[in-house]
């Protein structure tokens, strides 16, 4: 057996079930993202560059290492045999190098350990269309998505290709065969995955991230023509999420996007992690929109648009709709969080202290 290498050793001193992210720069010891909070590590000394330059050459292969010489930023993906698997990003800051590592569990989680909603699960039964999963970095889109994929592993048969930068989770076939493909290793480029997948056979499109125009062009194409197109957006709720694909358009193309997006957009959810009442871990806060024939018509209507959030609070009981708002409602009433923190992420605070206080009725944000 080999020598083992500075990198495990590190990790296996650090990680823990609530650690997500750890951060290497010279000047500091390992810092860890522990339940939200960055945290500087006991026990370790500061880094030197020498330091890092050995713990990134474990991690990256001869190309890898030419990329970076070259200055540009890499991202791939690193296991610790048994424990883990991290999604790394490498780049220079002040001259120096530094790495990032997200943690990505082993076993793939499944949607109800996720807390996520029931509706999402009638969501993975879609047969084509386009379903977004959004939030901010680190809050946990890519886990959501990875646990649909395996809802539908488990339950249909089909052909998903996943193209990903880098590959995280990994999918065993169960129903599906399912291709996974990571850009710069498998693929040259985005560019060039996007255009070959649909002589590929899919059902199902995983594409990591909806980039731009182009991306989001062959996504709705795909749509369009009957696959199932899954993808991801750092967009903060639903309305947003809409806007930002038609503003990726010039002015002459949006209105053939909005019409596009109003009968192919078959949910978008969205996601922010909070801190939990009690204990150490965080509390998975979603609003999620599903089609409808009135979500589509708001989509396509730009006089109708500023109605979609009144229609998702109506929509609840019947389609499993809810705002950011009646999840923050729920989960405080449930006691996962406590008032400040569902005030703090409320998109409406004064409307959710009169729901809160019973001032206005809140029958239609209870979820049973």
């Amino acid at each position: 057996m080999g020598q083992k290498k500075a990198i495990d050793t590190i990790l296996d001193a650090l990680v823990d079930e609530h650690v997500s992210d750890i951060h290497f720069k010279v000047g500091s010891p390992p810092i860890v993202r522990r339940s939200g909070v960055i945290i500087h590590s006991d026990g370790f000394p500061s880094l030197t560059s020498e330091h890092i330059i050995q713990i990134t050459a474990e991690v990256t292969n001869e190309a890898q290492r030419e990329l970076l010489k070259s200055g540009s930023e890499i991202d791939l993906a690193y296991s610790l045999a048994g424990k883990a698997r991290f999604r790394v990003n490498i780049f220079n800051q002040r001259g120096t190098p530094a790495m990032v590592m997200r943690k990505i569990p082993f076993e793939i989680p499944r949607l109800d350990q996720l807390g996520l909603p029931d509706v999402v699960q009638g969501i993975c039964s879609e047969q084509r269309g386009l379903i977004l999963v959004t939030g901010a970095t680190g809050s946990g889109k890519s886990t959501t998505l990875a646990a649909m994929i395996n809802e539908i592993n488990e339950n249909r048969e089909a052909h998903i290709v996943t193209i990903e930068d880098p590959i995280e989770f990994l999918h065993p076939d169960k129903k599906c065969s399912i291709c996974q493909r990571e850009v710069g290793i498998d693929t040259l480029s985005w560019p060039t995955a996007l255009r070959a997948v649909f002589r590929q056979d899919p059902d199902v499109i995983l594409i990591g991230e909806m980039r731009d125009a182009e991306t989001a062009m062959i996504a709705l194409s795909g749509a369009e023509t009957g696959h199932l197109v899954m993808s991801t957006l750092h967009t903060t709720d639903s309305p947003e999420t809409i806007n930002r694909i038609i503003d990726m358009f010039p002015a002459y193309q949006q209105k053939q996007i909005r019409i596009q997006l109003g009968g192919l957009l078959k949910a978008v959810i969205s996601q922010r992690l909070l801190p939990a009442a009690e204990g150490k871990e965080r509390v998975l806060a979603t609003e999620i929109m599903v089609h409808t024939a009135t979500v589509g018509n708001c989509i396509t209507d730009p006089e109708k648009f500023h109605l979609i959030h009144d229609t998702m609070e109506q929509g609840g009981h019947q389609y499993g709709m809810q705002t950011f708002d009646m999840c923050l409602f729920n989960l405080l009433k449930d006691g996962q969080i406590d008032e400040e923190t569902a005030l703090a992420a409320a998109t409406n605070p004064n409307s959710l202290i009169l729901k809160i206080k019973g001032v206005e009725s809140a029958d239609d944000w209870r979820i049973e």
